[in-house]
């Protein structure tokens, strides 16, 4: 079988998270998620390439902790413009929390994605709104046949003054969606890309689903393949096109009994999408792993909560 590749696009942050049980870690995060999930389920199989820019006093931390696995390519991660990203993370409750940017990446740009044009699907997980542009999805579309899977979680986030992470609208959405295939975002994040206002973080209902339909609607009649909102614990709506006719469906949760740490679960869940879209190119394989890959995630504060293809395969068969 042909050896599959994957792109992921974002920031890796020095993290400094306080969780809603009060214990403080520390770790490197956004990208590192999915890149060590991915590199379990592509062990023999392909290879993972991280595309980041970080600072120079993590840039050797970054690549020891991605060497411990034989599937990741660290080619893509550079330190040569010493702009990487520092947050502070800290958690109000197990799904909500209060986010503050120390320092900022430099953006992702055309020529850091040249290089990496023949992989099978790029995944980008940005956390701000300028860190990844518009021209590199379309330098992508114009140079690649490789999917875009596209997280909303950046152009719906902006930093203020003070550092701190707040939900804005994405006001340009219809000039992104041409050039993305799947986009993944949470109820938040549909809703920032849908009603014409900026949010505070206190104002979102959890439950308020009813935009939904027709936000989709509005997304798939303007270029992607699909489009996943995640509901927390709940699962994931997922809505795709047959023919003219819109398809809703909804894909269940993998039960979690004891939730240890949610940091990295919406990231995890973009690169379980790439997975199934690259190795199956099936929607619902790819919300499957998805799923598997948000419920692995909780379960401890470290990367060896991510598994392998034959032991994610045991778990998705058992719940799906």
């Amino acid at each position: 079988m042909e050896k599959i590749k994957i792109a992921v696009v974002g920031p890796i942050p020095n993290d400094t998270i306080k969780t809603y049980k009060g214990e403080i870690l520390t770790k490197y995060g956004c990208v590192t998620h999915p890149t060590i999930a991915l590199a379990k389920l592509l062990e023999n199989r392909g290879s993972v390439i991280p595309i980041s820019h970080v600072h120079k006093k993590d840039h050797k931390g970054i690549v020891e902790l991605f060497h411990k696995y034989k599937s990741i390519d660290v080619s893509g991660v550079s330190s040569k413009k010493n702009q990487g990203t520092d947050i502070e993370l800290v958690f109000v409750d197990q799904n909500n929390r209060i986010e503050t940017q120390l320092s900022n990446m430099s953006p992702i740009t055309p020529e850091d994605i040249e290089p990496f044009l023949d992989v099978d699907s790029f995944v980008f997980v940005p956390i701000t709104d300028f860190e990844v542009s518009l021209d590199t999805l379309k330098f992508i579309k114009k140079n690649s046949e490789a999917p875009i899977i596209f997280d909303a979680h950046g152009p719906t986030t902006y930093v203020n003054e003070h550092g701190k992470r707040l939900r804005q609208y994405w006001k340009d959405v219809k000039e992104w969606l041409p050039y993305i295939d799947i986009l993944k975002m949470n109820l938040e994040e549909s809703l920032c890309s849908w009603f014409d206002k900026d949010y505070t973080n206190e104002e979102f209902d959890e439950d308020d689903t009813g935009h939904l339909d027709e936000f989709a609607d509005f997304v798939l009649s303007h270029g992607p393949r699909a489009l996943y909102v995640t509901l927390d614990s709940r699962g994931c709506a997922l809505y795709y096109k047959d023919g003219d006719v819109i398809i809703k469906d909804f894909v269940s949760s993998i039960p979690v009994k004891d939730v240890i740490d949610t940091t990295g679960c919406g990231d995890s869940f973009a690169g379980g999408l790439a997975f199934g879209i690259a190795m199956y190119d099936d929607l619902y394989k790819a919300a499957h792993f998805a799923n598997t890959l948000g419920a692995f995630r909780t379960q401890g504060k470290g990367f060896e909560v991510f598994k392998s293809l034959e032991e994610t395969e045991k778990t998705i068969s058992k719940f799906y």
